[in-house]
């Protein structure tokens, strides 16, 4: 890479590898159907009132949203119970996560830390940052070893990145550690915490920082409308931060990244009380069905309080993951993620959840058969 005109911080660089579309799946094996449980989008699709909105707003597109989502942001703070300068929306929370990096972490002197695995966003652009990205191991069982996440912070540590509930994984750690992580931190130290999934945590109160916000200081929560609001691709999420920290960001954020329609479809979906109660009902009971099925069926299921499941299969991961391409049915290997004997499966509707018990059943067999 010496002679091509590009920083030395693009050495090493992968592009994201999202999951395969259903059209690539469709050519490729000659199916008419196929269902894709691999990126934790919401069961039900879009709400039908965002659906209807965005129809009728759909002649706005000309115009420029407003710089700063101030609409949006007040509807949040109305929701939450939090003051609307301690929010920022974003072109989905990846934009938050970018912001923070550049406006928080001086490059070449401090230092990001997260677990291993985590959410590989973090790592691309810390070190696109030219920050250094630091990384404690999850415990066997997926747990956080907080203490030990505590320890690796020094005074040069800018962020310590913590999703809960944690992907792939789906394990969730109790908010009171994380207030205790938070307050054991240095000083400038900010931890961000990742709530992507925490809609689906049980109790969500007993998860979610959120009731902490306004006594710890440096305290940071990232939320998104990708997965319980069915917004994923409009690109929405938002951050909840100090307001010195949320003025920062407002100032160097790119003005217009949240698009109108986005902006539409939040405000529509966060009225939508029916839709969200019915994601949540048809998740619970998704995860639970999915969860004996795959026990049943020999594989080592992780508890899990998002609305996805990380399970070990009694046979090779990647060729389980291809047997069920193959029968039209896409879910995630996670080689990516170091964990080759994972595979994580997206809760569907249950006609989905069926379809892949039924599917795994049959590679499972087959597999069974020719090795007994």
């Amino acid at each position: 890479m010496t002679d091509i005109p590009v920083r030395p911080e693009m050495a090493g660089f992968k592009a994201y590898v999202p999951g395969l579309s259903i059209d690539e799946i469709k050519d490729r094996y000659g199916l008419t159907k196929v269902i894709k449980m691999a990126s934790n989008e919401n069961p039900l699709g879009v709400s039908p009132l965002v659906q209807e909105r965005l129809r009728r707003d759909a002649a706005l597109a000309f115009r420029y949203a407003q710089a700063g989502t101030p609409v949006l942001r007040a509807a949040l703070a109305g929701h939450l119970g939090v003051p609307s300068s301690s929010l920022v929306a974003g072109n989905g929370s990846d934009e938050i996560i970018d912001l923070l990096l550049r406006v928080v972490a001086r490059p070449g002197v401090d230092n990001v830390l997260a677990f291993d695995p985590c959410f590989s966003i973090y790592d691309v652009q810390a070190r696109l940052c030219g920050v250094e990205f630091r990384q404690v191991p999850l415990n066997g069982d997926f747990s956080f070893p907080l203490e030990r996440l505590a320890d690796m912070a020094d005074e040069n540590t800018a962020l310590v990145f913590v999703t809960n509930p944690d992907n792939p994984s789906g394990h969730a750690c109790p908010a009171a550690a994380l207030a205790d992580l938070a307050r054991r931190l240095p000083r400038r130290t900010l931890l961000v915490v990742d709530e992507a999934y925490i809609e689906f945590a049980l109790p969500r109160d007993e998860y979610s920082v959120l009731p902490y916000f306004s006594s710890i200081p440096n305290l940071v929560i990232l939320r998104t409308f990708s997965k319980m609001y069915g917004l994923a691709g409009l690109r929405l999420g938002y951050g909840i931060m100090p307001e010195w920290l949320a003025d920062m960001l407002l100032r160097v954020k790119l003005p217009f990244s949240v698009n109108i329609l986005a902006e539409r479809a939040g405000l529509a979906v966060l009225e939508d009380e029916a839709f969200v109660a019915e994601t949540l009902h048809v998740v619970h009971a998704g995860r639970t069905e999915l969860a004996e099925g795959l026990s049943a069926l020999g594989c080592e299921v992780y508890p899990s309080q998002a609305n996805f499941l990380m399970f070990a299969p009694p046979m090779d991961a990647r060729t389980l993951f291809e047997e069920l391409l193959r029968r039209g049915v896409i879910i995630r290997p996670l080689d990516s993620y170091g964990l080759p004997g994972m595979l994580r499966v997206s809760v569907g509707n249950t006609e989905e959840n069926r379809e892949f018990l039924e599917k795994t059943a049959e590679v499972l067999r087959g597999h069974h058969h020719r090795h007994s």
